[in-house]
């Protein structure tokens, strides 16, 4: 790849129907299907950018700086509005900008010990802050649901979550985080429902994945994804939380079945009852591999598909089925994908 199409971040928006790539020349959209190019601006515009997260489908999209060749500041969170065509709003931190997420009427923020929330898009000002654990890797996801507005975080413990609801529009006043204690090791990725009533998590070990009500704290599900350690980059639920997909640094993604777990795999030895809780989790229905050692994002897609976008420029569709059959239905390369007409 050359280096002005070097890619620093892949994100999906909230309906995986679209996602972005921050890249050190600039940033660009793109619709999944059919996969096309939204929108683009280049390096003279916005130099490199180190993250780009969209607001649903609309003209909003929020812009940091970073990569080798940056115009604005990486403590810097810039509000894109397409169809001004400028940066429309400006938030300056004391620390990096390690996240962001957009609600249709929030912004929230992470740098490394914080997270902020902010009212959005009238009269943007600070809702309220939390303190978290050191949080380089900016874990933070918020439902995009209007009924279930919950946004989850690294407590203060090692391994453990905090979940708040921030439905308010009051400033200084939110319901307290409750902690929920979710692993041993640090946390490494985390996900939300889009009805916001489950959340997912995985350590930095990367073997299991658990699954937890948001009501009641209580674990649904632990899904093994291998027995041996791996670095998760996404953690993904299906539209109406019958499946899980999640990526790793061992170039496969893996699809879990939550709804109906008797689709997932079980161990062979599981009636073996001495070895305990390795051969009682539950492996993935199906799963397939991407370019060795590759990051990538997943998301699902339509008719029990699964999108997988790659830090090579790669798009991967593949189709699975409730037996654990997993096809290729799609490759491209969709940094080589031209301009199209905008949303």
């Amino acid at each position: 790849m050359s280096s002005d199409r070097v890619i620093n971040s892949l994100r999906f928006n909230q309906d995986h129907g679209c996602f972005t790539c921050a890249m050190d020349d600039g940033f660009r959209l793109y619709n999944v299907e059919p996969l096309v190019e939204k929108l683009s601006l280049a390096h003279n515009e916005v130099g490199s950018v180190s993250q780009v997260e969209m607001l649903h489908r609309c003209n909003v999209v929020a812009v940091v700086g970073g990569g080798n060749k940056p115009k604005f500041a990486e403590n810097t969170v810039l509000i894109w509005d397409d169809k001004q065509k400028k940066f429309v709003i400006e938030l300056t931190f004391t620390q990096p900008v390690t996240a962001v997420r957009l609600r249709r009427n929030k912004i929230i923020v992470a740098v490394r010990s914080r997270i902020f929330v902010f009212r959005y898009p009238d009269n943007t000002s600070k809702l309220f802050e939390f303190d978290t654990r050191d949080n380089p890797r900016g874990l933070v996801e918020v439902s995009p649901s209007t009924d279930h507005q919950i946004m989850v975080f690294p407590a203060h413990k090692c391994g453990s979550l905090q979940i708040v609801d921030i439905a308010t529009t009051d400033e200084n006043i939110s319901s307290s985080p409750v902690t929920l204690t979710a692993h041993q090791s640090e946390i490494a990725c985390i996900a939300v429902n889009q009805q916001g009533t489950k959340l997912a998590s995985a350590s930095r070990k990367g073997t299991l994945i658990r699954i937890w009500d948001a009501q009641t704290k209580k674990m649904l599900h632990e899904l093994r994804r291998g027995s041996d350690p791996a670095t998760l980059y996404c953690i993904t639920f299906s539209h109406d939380s019958s499946y899980l997909c999640a990526s790793s640094d061992k170039g496969t993604v893996h699809i879990f079945a939550i709804k109906d777990t008797s689709l997932n795999k079980r161990s062979t030895l599981r009636k073996v009852g001495f070895l305990g809780q390795y051969v009682e989790s539950q492996w993935g229905l199906a799963n397939f591999t991407v370019p060795p050692e590759c990051a990538c994002i997943c998301a699902f897609g339509p008719n029990s598909s699964v999108i997988a976008i790659c830090v090579d420029g790669t798009f991967h569709k593949y189709v699975f089925t409730p037996e654990g059959n997993c096809n290729r239905e799609a490759y491209d390369v969709f940094l080589d994908v031209g301009d199209d007409t905008h949303f």
